[in-house]
């Protein structure tokens, strides 16, 4: 069955530290806005690290992006919706 709601990809880079991840997730859980999927990779000799969020487009999108740029933590925050192709990749390889 088709999706009726189009998903995007948050790409955020953050510092890399404990606490960021639930600093991240916090934000979407107090505001009841589900993560479908989440992929963390270090980068920079670890003192960052990347986060892709699968999230669906609606409209908290853009007040749930302005709140995470406010976040200490977070040094970038883009949106891309080519992205969504490798959650469905992982989701094949991992037998989902």
């Amino acid at each position: 069955m088709p999706r009726s709601v189009p998903r995007t990809v948050l790409d955020v880079t953050v510092n890399n530290h404990p606490g960021v991840m639930s600093h991240v997730c916090g934000l979407f859980s107090r505001r009841a806005f589900n993560v479908e999927a989440i992929l963390c990779l270090p980068m920079h000799g670890g003192e960052a690290s990347r986060i892709w969020l699968l999230v669906d487009e609606d409209d908290r999108l853009e007040q749930m992006i302005r709140q995470m740029r406010k976040l200490q933590d977070v040094h970038d925050v883009r949106v891309s919706t080519e992205k969504t192709a490798v959650f469905d990749q992982l989701g094949t390889v991992m037998g989902g």
